[in-house]
């Protein structure tokens, strides 16, 4: 199990980035798939990015690319997720999660990921 804890989060004006992290403790990191999702109240939680090993294994939602980054540093077991260009439909809980399998294509539905982080709020205003 890896244990998985979230920050950055917080209220930014729309037009505005947020940069989130999330620290990853427990079995070794750097094999496993890595992916941001997020959630608002009474909908499912939707996946934002993934990323395998490098940065070329990187994927993102639609809704999202072009406007957010999702990297990674092994070294110091953190996944990040830089969010520029916001926009106050990006508001959510942003969750970080950890597949324990290395995937060439990160999976995109949250029942394939077995650790999750508590979550960060973000809230874009308009």
């Amino acid at each position: 199990q890896v244990q998985l804890v979230e920050s950055g989060g917080g209220l930014v004006q729309a037009g505005g980035s947020l940069r989130l992290s999330c620290a990853a403790s427990g079995r070794a990191f750097s094999s496993n798939t890595m992916a941001w999702f997020r959630q608002t109240p009474g909908k499912e939680r939707e996946f934002v990015a993934g990323i395998g090993w490098g940065r070329s294994s990187a994927y993102y939602a639609d809704s999202v690319k072009g406007r957010f980054t999702i990297s990674r540093d092994n070294a110091k077991n953190t996944v990040y997720l830089q969010m520029n260009s916001l926009k106050p439909e990006d508001t959510a809980v942003y969750y970080c999660a950890a597949d324990r399998d290395f995937r060439v294509v990160p999976f995109t539905t949250p029942d394939e990921y077995e650790d999750w982080g508590q979550g960060t709020q973000v809230t874009v205003s308009s």
